[in-house]
């Protein structure tokens, strides 16, 4: 388990933003950071602001290292189009991330988790790999024993977040059709993500 998940809320804290728009973040009560300098407010340099836009969205998505958010950077910069937009469609193909945006889980944390842990069939056939990139077309399904899990049941009943257009989720059937791949304004994130300010940091 990641050592960042034991300290979600101090990633809030740190970036000042609730980053998944949770009901219990600190973020809702103090807006500074943590420690006895929180409170101080310099106007950030432009590397400090592209930096800060990295660490947000690769926080967001919960356990991604540094090395492989370099190599989606690298893929998205390869790929043909907008080099933003292509990262958030590499970010949002993730297996994890398609746990999470079908309502199967109630955190990013917890998807990597339950991928990890065999839970979770695409389709038909088991997947461990949290990272694993999910095809147009793919069929993402919680298996049939970890169907009346408590975390699962929480997640499906909650009203804190709503489903993308880009994935066709039935929760009767804990399934999950990956459709598409997503633009930045169809992704429903709790704050605004800056992916042109991450292909800025890296391409210095």
């Amino acid at each position: 388990m990641s050592k960042r998940q034991q300290s979600k809320y101090k990633i809030n804290r740190r970036l000042g933003e609730n980053l998944w728009g949770r009901p219990k973040s600190p973020v809702n009560r103090r807006e500074y950071g943590p420690g006895q300098h929180g409170q101080r407010r310099r106007k950030p340099s432009d590397f400090g602001t592209q930096l800060s836009a990295k660490q947000k969205l690769k926080g967001y998505y919960g356990n991604i290292g540094e090395k492989q958010f370099r190599r989606y950077y690298a893929e998205a910069v390869r790929r043909r189009g907008d080099t933003g937009e292509n990262l958030i469609g590499l970010l949002e193909r993730r297996l994890d991330a398609v746990i999470y945006r079908s309502k199967f889980v109630p955190t990013v944390f917890a998807a990597r988790q339950f991928v990890s842990h065999g839970h979770i069939l695409v389709n038909g056939k088991r997947v461990t790999i949290a990272s694993y990139m999910v095809k147009d077309g793919d069929v993402v399904e919680v298996k049939v024993k970890s169907r009346e899990l408590p975390i699962v049941l929480e997640a499906v009943g909650s009203s804190e977040r709503d489903l993308p257009d880009y994935l066709n989720v039935d929760h009767n059937k804990m399934t999950s059709t990956f459709l598409r791949t997503p633009k930045l304004a169809d992704v429903p994130y709790p704050v605004q993500m800056e992916p042109n300010l991450v292909i800025e940091f890296y391409s210095r």
